[in-house]
């Protein structure tokens, strides 16, 4: 019997973040055991989002670049990293960031932000539901990034908070209404924009009772990561709609 090809994939995790890991885990879990990919983790320091110059320079390149260099030693076939900072920091961030990550590592890279962007491409998405935990400000540089690319996200719910590593322990309870909410006002997808929400365990359920996809960015870095490394997403169940894009 043939062993079937190792294939590593690098996530870049929030150093506060504690719900990307357990999720990412749990969704490359789903692959039939005829795979063999393994997921493999290096954190760089973030636990608040604003906008202010301390939480913005968190996000600086070479913090993230020193991140990657500790997944390269590890010879990761694609670097993915798991974050939404783009969103405010604007997506040619995320494109300088993954440029960057390829050239000093050689491996290539892609975002939770970058690959929902893919996602709404193939699905033809011009209005979409934005749901998050970020503040008013936060929120509204999101809302005018998408507005950019021609993308309508202004059917929005947020929560209003900054401290990154409480953003994990928020329930279902929360984000069902939220999630309700943005559905009802005619929207083609919903994104749940953080990858320290634990929902995407409920992507599948929210896409069964109202019909159009929910797009959860820990979700969305892994199908991109997958689908790089030459790995049919359809074989993934029960984490939404995604894994059925080519």
């Amino acid at each position: 019997m043939t062993t079937p090809k190792r294939i590593r994939i690098g996530i870049l995790v929030p150093s506060s973040n504690t719900a990307l890991e357990p999720l990412t885990t749990a969704i490359l879990s789903s692959l039939p055991s005829t795979f063999h990919v393994t997921t493999h983790f290096s954190r760089f320091p973030v636990t608040s989002i604003a906008l202010s110059n301390t939480a913005l320079s968190q996000f600086t390149p070479q913090k993230i670049l020193d991140a990657a260099q500790l997944l390269a030693h590890a010879k990761v076939d694609v670097i993915g990293w798991s974050g939404t900072s783009s969103g405010w920091l604007g997506f040619s961030s995320d494109e300088e960031l993954c440029r960057l990550i390829e050239k000093e590592t050689g491996i290539r890279a892609t975002t939770s932000v970058l690959a929902l962007n893919k996602a709404l491409n193939k699905l033809g998405v011009k209005k979409i539901g934005l749901v998050t935990p970020y503040l008013d400000n936060v929120q509204e540089a999101i809302v005018r990034n998408y507005a950019r690319i021609g993308i309508d996200a202004r059917a929005e719910r947020h929560l209003c908070l900054s401290d990154n590593v409480k953003f994990a322990d928020l329930g279902s309870e929360i984000f069902d209404p939220m999630v309700e909410g943005v559905v009802k006002e005619g929207v083609q997808a919903v994104s749940t924009f953080c990858t320290n929400i634990s929902v995407a365990q409920h992507v599948e359920r929210w896409e069964q009772a109202f019909g159009i996809p929910v797009l959860d960015t820990v979700v969305t870095v892994v199908w991109d990561a997958l689908r790089m490394c030459g790995v049919d997403t359809k074989q993934i169940k029960g984490w939404g709609g995604i894994m059925d894009i080519k």
